[in-house]
């Protein structure tokens, strides 16, 4: 059988509440998990109960106490940030629930940005990913005419379509869904069920946090509960 694209064991996590005196606040417990190239995995469990902690603990955003993380085959926990930089440039995507963008930076390019790291800065790359972006945008209904305009400035809605966007112009094996339609209309919200939907087909490793249930039964294909899996 095929290796699982990411592959959980024995992940442990707490935080030092240091304005607290130093408690110890564990979030994640000996969590175990495996997901395969076509899976799309939801994440359940009570607010608190470390769904968005397990996102940013694979993409390496938190260091974990204990355990293994692997990204097709690669080690996650205790990786020097070189190696994680490439992991997640070259396997690994994520869509947070909040936009990271640098100011003044027109929103066309902010999507085009991971085609252009990939594909070079030739004017012949740079409009292939221009053109890329351009379409996904329209996928999402973003209009032209907020193309060339930073994205600090839109709507949250807006926002996130520009995140998703952003994510899933350059597909990875595994990508991490943080609440990824939380801010959409329900035909925003259709497009990127159906878009998850293809990537899912295309093999990739999908896992998520989706609070809304008609989103999370349309696109997973199995549940993972938190607390029960510790």
């Amino acid at each position: 059988m095929n290796e699982p694209a990411l592959a959980i064991r024995g992940l442990c996590k707490s935080f030092v509440l240091h304005a607290q005196g130093g408690v110890e606040l564990r979030v994640l417990r000996d969590v175990t998990l495996e997901v395969r190239a076509g899976e799309c995995v939801a994440l359940e469990g009570r607010s608190g109960s470390g769904k968005s902690t397990l996102l940013k603990c694979i993409y390496g955003t938190y260091r974990a106490n204990a355990g293994s993380i692997r990204v097709l085959g690669r080690e996650v926990v205790g990786a020097p940030p070189r190696e994680l930089l490439a992991l997640r440039r070259e396997a690994l995507g994520y869509v947070s629930q909040f936009l990271r963008a640098v100011p003044r930076v027109p929103a066309l390019d902010v999507v085009a940005e991971p085609l252009i790291e990939r594909c070079g800065e030739s004017a012949e790359a740079l409009a292939a990913a221009r053109r890329a972006a351009g379409q996904l945008l329209l996928r999402l209904r973003v209009p032209m005419r907020l193309w060339e305009v930073p994205p600090a400035t839109f709507s949250g809605g807006e926002q996130q379509r520009v995140n998703i966007a952003r994510a899933l112009l350059e597909p990875r094996p595994v990508l991490l869904l943080d609440e990824p339609t939380a801010a959409l209309d329900a035909d925003n919200r259709a497009t990127v069920v159906a878009l998850i939907g293809e990537l899912r087909r295309a093999g990739a490793a999908i896992v998520g946090i989706f609070h809304d249930a008609r989103v999370r039964d349309a696109v997973a294909t199995r549940v993972f509960d938190l607390e029960r899996g510790r």
